[in-house]
């Protein structure tokens, strides 16, 4: 099976990834490691130039400055168009037996093949409109460019992989694709584990039971929560069970100065060597990942957490209930939940100790059977052989 893999960003320059699509990169670059290492040799298709149109920036503007909207030029025919001349130019002359793209419908939208194209992608980006905030201030005319881009790709696709069952429903409503032309599997996590059972039990007695360490993770501090983890740390403290949190990724907005129970990190780069030795610290040493998210759709850190037997405490938002299931590897709560829910249900597992011990030992179970890159390579494996 001769597979073309393809993408907007070079898979092994990591110099090259755009900051705000690190974490979408590093999927795509363990997932072409991981089908390599199962015998699926790889054709790669990328990287491709963005080729705006003249008349996008002064559209930005216009949008902006007169109508307080924004514009996005990715929707344009002459982009995708563009993208798509790009990539016949680079499968000329190859011999694929299916395109891959594990990113975003983008790419292939106007790309016609004459083999079948596979879409892996998190979820619609049309499920992203007044979800996210970067797409919630559209104009008319990137809104309606960006359902016809992502219709265009999903009729061209022979297979529409999803990272959710929230995704495929998303799909199912927005564009009503056909369910057997969809599957959903999660991705993997994007950081190295080794680690056996032992190696995690080992890591399980290591905590100490006080103080209860939580970690947030994330770069945009409301998004994901952090006003909620603060909030839980503080009220923690406040009932008598000593807490830490650590906030990796950005600046915390708190009102006053950080009390000491707070631990302000900032970015860590974890493709560094440094980066890489103080999340796997973290991860090791810390009780919870907690991440109460307003809006997501499948956070890798989620997995990276149970591979270290973290639990998880999040929101059932998005595609996050297919990774964290209740009592297995964390807790999902209501967007709304209060922070005493968030803290009974710390407490609960905390006392006793035994409890939170066989959740974290479950978190990696789960990790090792559903939500790594291994797994999730044979489920495509089998996938596209059925294609053939």
């Amino acid at each position: 099976m001769k597979i073309g893999y393809l993408t907007t960003y070079d898979v092994w320059n990591r110099s090259t990834w755009p900051k705000t699509q690190v974490g979408i990169c590093g999927a795509g670059q363990y997932l072409a490691k991981t089908l390599e290492e199962q015998a699926m040799p790889l054709d790669y298709i990328g990287p491709l130039a963005e080729k705006l149109p003249l008349q996008s920036k002064l559209k930005w503007h216009l949008y902006r400055q007169l109508l307080g909207r924004d514009y996005y030029p990715f929707t344009e025919p002459s982009v995708l168009q563009a993208y798509a001349d790009q990539i016949l130019g680079k499968l000329s002359g190859n011999d694929l037996d299916i395109v891959l793209c594990p990113e975003n419908a983008i790419p292939i939208a106007y790309l016609d093949y004459q083999q079948p194209i596979v879409l892996w992608t998190d979820a619609p980006l049309a499920s992203s409109v007044n979800f996210y905030p970067w797409l919630s201030n559209l104009c008319n005319e990137t809104k309606q460019g960006l359902y016809a881009m992502e219709k265009a790709a999903f009729d061209r696709c022979e297979l529409i992989i999803f990272l959710s069952d929230w995704a495929a429903e998303m799909a199912v409503n927005i564009y009503e694709i056909h369910p057997s032309k969809m599957r959903v599997i999660p991705w993997g996590a994007n950081i190295e584990c080794d680690r056996t059972s032992e190696d995690i039990e080992n890591m399980i007695n290591a905590r100490n039971i006080s103080p209860c360490k939580l970690l947030f993770i994330g770069i945009d501090w409301f998004r994901k929560g952090g006003n909620v983890a603060f909030q839980v740390a503080q009220e923690l403290n406040q009932r008598g069970l000593e807490t830490e949190l650590t906030v990796m990724g950005c600046n915390p907005f708190i009102e006053e100065v950080p009390p000491s129970f707070v631990r302000i990190l900032g970015f860590v780069n974890k493709y560094s060597e440094l980066g890489r030795t103080q999340m796997n610290q973290l991860f090791s040493e810390s009780h919870f990942l907690i991440l109460p998210s307003t809006a997501d759709f499948s956070p890798h850190v989620l997995c990276e957490a149970n591979s270290f037997g973290l639990p998880c405490l999040t929101t059932d938002v998005g595609g996050i209930p297919t990774l964290i299931k209740n009592d297995l590897n964390g807790k999902t709560f209501s967007a709304q939940a209060s922070i005493s829910e968030y803290c009974d249900y710390i407490t609960h597992l905390i006392k006793p100790y035994q409890h939170y011990k066989e959740l974290a030992m479950s978190s990696f179970n789960e990790y090792q059977s559903r939500l790594n890159w291994s797994v999730a390579a044979k489920s495509l494996k089998r996938l596209l052989t059925d294609l053939l």
